[in-house]
């Protein structure tokens, strides 16, 4: 039984007409409620203006592609990303991810399994683990407020994504512990393999940029094994 598909949107952008509207169609009969426009400029005008809880972006589209789209879309919002794609290319999974995708599905592949990956993100963001109790971890000088997705000291705040969040959230309650890439993988990517593996790394990058202004706090990387979040 799916979570709250009732309550899903889902904006679904895919120029092939026939394939849109079977994904759509399915979709629908399963209780998403699916937007379907058929290019990025469209996509990108209906995400303005509608709410909507996943994404579902082709990326060889007309007039704007789907790495675009997904760019303009992140300026704005932590939505779930899903790219579907007939592209195989290990490098546009890898760019994908870096633009902050969180799923991607090369064509051919079933309705039910696109079902299911949209299912294990609403899951993902709507379970316990992405939304505890209100909770503020101290990290040297930096006070981290998780519902907030904020990061403070004396001379800087940043606000982080959800993930962003999520990863340094499960860094802060073991820090100065060894944290092992495939339980970070497991309870923020749901799933353990390569390329959910770089979108990782790419996160780890961004938490030590935002540290960098307290040489007391680093995250360092066990070889082989995951991460430690330091704090001397």
């Amino acid at each position: 039984m799916k979570m709250d598909i009732e309550k899903a949107n889902i904006l679904l952008v895919e120029d092939d007409k026939n394939l849109g509207f079977i994904l759509k169609d399915y979709l629908e009969m399963i209780g998403y409620s699916v937007s379907l426009e058929n290019n990025g400029e469209k996509g990108f005008e209906a995400f303005r203006i509608n709410p909507y809880d996943v994404c579902i972006l082709d990326i060889m589209m007309p007039l704007k592609d789907g790495f675009t789209l997904a760019k303009q879309i992140r300026r704005r919002s932590n939505i779930p990303i899903i790219f579907v794609t007939a592209k195989s290319m290990d490098e546009d999974k890898i760019k994908g991810f870096k633009i902050g995708a969180d799923d991607y599905l090369t064509k051919p592949f079933s309705t039910e399994e696109l079902s299911l990956r949209v299912d294990a993100i609403l899951r993902r963001y709507k379970s316990p683990h992405n939304n505890p109790l209100s909770k503020e971890y101290k990290i040297g000088s930096f006070t981290f407020k998780f519902l907030d997705q904020l990061l403070v000291c004396d001379s800087f705040e940043k606000r982080l994504t959800k993930r962003e969040s999520s990863l340094l959230k499960i860094l802060s309650e073991n820090v100065n512990s060894l944290v092992e890439r495939k339980t970070i993988l497991k309870n923020i990517w749901g799933e353990d393999d390569y390329f959910m593996g770089r979108s990782m790394d790419v996160y780890i990058a961004k938490l030590r940029k935002y540290l960098k202004t307290d040489s007391n706090v680093s995250i360092t990387n066990v070889h082989g094994s995951g991460f430690k979040l330091v704090v001397s």
